[in-house]
């Protein structure tokens, strides 16, 4: 079954997800690394986060704004320690990544690794970036993404 979201995220949205859908999300998703996901524990981040991409971007600036070059997922396990605590600090509904996670979740969609372009094919613009002082790959980037997929729900 193929399914369309777009943010934010609802509840009844989740409700609809089921182990193997392949689903696609459209509206703004942000990135976060290990370094970002730390951060969050002890300080609030000055944008949503209803959904999450474990992802750090290769990124270009061109004149005054960013475009993403790739955009393949990292490894979600590393995250594993902050998930259940963000998702209630924030009420962050989906997290997308690559791997597995102890507990499963219909909130844990996953996107295939070495699809890097693919994903940014899926990104129309970089609408804001912060935390850019933990380097580029770890900042949080929020991204206005179309049909952002194949996701597939773990």
């Amino acid at each position: 079954m193929h399914l369309h979201l777009f943010t934010p995220v609802k509840d009844g949205d989740l409700e609809k997800l089921k182990p193997n859908n392949v689903v696609y999300i459209t509206g703004s998703i942000v990135t976060a690394r290990d370094k970002a996901h730390k951060r969050m524990l002890s300080e609030k981040p000055p944008c949503e986060l209803n959904v999450i991409y474990h992802a750090g971007p290769l990124v270009k600036r061109e004149n005054n704004s960013w475009r993403v070059i790739s955009c393949g997922p990292t490894t979600s396990q590393r995250m594993q320690p902050y998930i259940k605590e963000i998702e209630k600090k924030y009420n962050t509904k989906i997290f997308i990544g690559k791997g597995s996670l102890k507990t499963k979740s219909s909130r844990f969609l996953l996107f295939t690794g070495g699809a890097g372009v693919l994903a940014a094919s899926k990104i129309k613009r970089v609408k804001a970036v912060y935390w850019l002082e933990l380097g580029i790959p770890e900042a949080l980037w929020v991204l206005e993404v179309e049909n952002f997929g194949p996701l597939i729900v773990r």
